[in-house]
């Protein structure tokens, strides 16, 4: 194994900025924090930058090259919520290391004709593979990969067996549809029964998964607190918050990952600012920055002032805040956003929220491991995966610094950003 120890570092292990300057790494393990560096370790002087650990993108919907692109931002580990990624897609994955990591729930469990089956009315982009197109749902057939079935449930029955395939091809986490359309100009969509979607997560609990609900609405938030599900993928944006759906939300210690990029992309803004921003475009193709200067645009009348102040309110309860973008395909009607690049987006948008850049990072990184037992990352120390960035500047101070990439390493693999 190659011993190489980073030097002249500020180290954000995940939840605080630590008084050690030097981290070691043997192979895909963190060997040592603050200690001398070995005899005979390759030496990275970190010249005052910060190091942090891998940031996880706790929503997405991916592809290889998407992974890719992920990477060169940093970002070691997406979470995907809806796509064809069972174990056996993924296994590759693991051992690959110019692609980020990746853990999957599968297809989604949704009414049948419900979302997001309405984001799938036109044909594929051009530049995407069959494969790649599956990372939203798309597929040939009604068919995944091996002959999975996309799950529709009409009944608590149905609900119960989809759970059992989805953990027989090997979702990591199980995620329910909980979406009435109005927020995605979509209204009267069709949605499971209470009684279906209760059943889909006793029966996820009775398997050890965790569950998580989409859900864009207050009411849809309250159906899935009461349905017992561990997290929200979304935050709601049709209303503000009120006391008591905060106060309901932390009593059931559940997370949430607000999305922020995307709910900002649902009300019409673009990333078009970020476009011009070296750091930004030189790493992402022609396709994916006409995507970042679009929009989904399809709830303009939502005020993301409101979004904000929820975000406020539920982090000052206690309420565990993770870092995910809901970032799929490279499509302008899915715009706003971009694999990799949106998590620096979110981060930015957390501390805009009234996080401060270190609970931000901590969402990006220990919070996201800690709620998806994910128990060899999001930290630096030792016996860690080895999943590191090292950017100019403090991240801790300005969160934009994020952006400065200089180092990555994926299980010990380096990669100059």
């Amino acid at each position: 194994m190659t011993i190489t120890t980073i030097t002249n570092v500020r180290i954000f292990d995940g939840d605080t900025v630590l008084p050690a300057r030097t981290v070691t790494l043997d192979g895909p393990t963190i060997l040592s924090v603050g200690q001398p560096a070995p005899a005979g370790a390759t030496i990275i002087d970190g010249n005052g930058g910060t190091l942090l650990p891998g940031l996880i993108d706790a929503h997405t919907h991916t592809s290889v090259e998407s992974l890719r692109d992920a990477l060169r931002f940093g970002i070691t580990t997406e979470l995907e919520m809806m796509g064809h990624w069972s174990a056996e897609d993924r296994a590759t994955i693991k051992a690959t290391d110019d692609l980020a990591d990746l853990r999957s729930a599968g297809f989604g469990i949704s009414a049948p004709d419900g979302h997001p089956s309405e984001l799938m009315g036109g044909p594929p982009p051009e530049d995407t593979t069959p494969h790649e197109s599956d990372a939203t749902g798309r597929d040939a057939d009604e068919h995944g990969p091996h002959g999975f079935v996309m799950p529709s449930a009409t009944t608590p029955d149905e609900a119960i067996a989809f759970v059992k395939q989805l953990v027989a091809t090997g979702s990591d986490y199980i995620k329910v549809m909980i979406e009435e359309g109005t927020v995605l100009a979509s209204p009267g969509l069709p949605m499971m029964t209470n009684d279906t979607l209760v059943a889909a997560v006793r029966a996820a609990h009775e398997h050890g998964k965790t569950v998580l609900a989409h859900a864009l609405t207050l009411h849809a938030t309250q159906q899935a607190i009461d349905a017992g599900v561990d997290g929200l993928a979304h935050l709601f944006i049709d209303r503000p918050h009120t006391p008591q759906i905060i106060d309901a939300i932390a009593a059931a210690g559940a997370f949430v990952t607000p999305c922020l990029s995307l709910n900002s992309s649902i009300m019409g803004v673009t990333g078009e600012r970020f476009t011009t921003d070296p750091r930004v475009a030189s790493k992402l193709s022609p396709k994916w920055l006409k995507t970042l200067r679009s929009s989904f645009n399809t709830y303009p009348k939502g005020h993301f002032d409101d979004v904000l102040d929820t975000v406020a309110a539920l982090h000052a309860a206690g309420v565990d805040i993770l870092a995910g973008t809901d970032v799929s395909m490279p499509v302008p009607a899915l715009g706003g956003l971009a694999h990799g690049f949106s998590v620096h987006h979110e981060l930015q948008l957390l501390v805009q929220a009234g996080l401060t850049p270190t609970q931000a990072l901590h969402a990006a990184t220990s919070a996201t491991a800690r709620r998806f037992a994910l128990t060899d990352r999001g930290r630096i120390q030792a016996g860690a995966r080895a999943d590191l960035i090292l950017v100019n500047g403090d991240p801790t101070t300005d969160i934009t610094n994020t952006l400065n990439l200089r180092h990555i390493w994926r299980r010990g693999t380096h990669t100059t950003a």
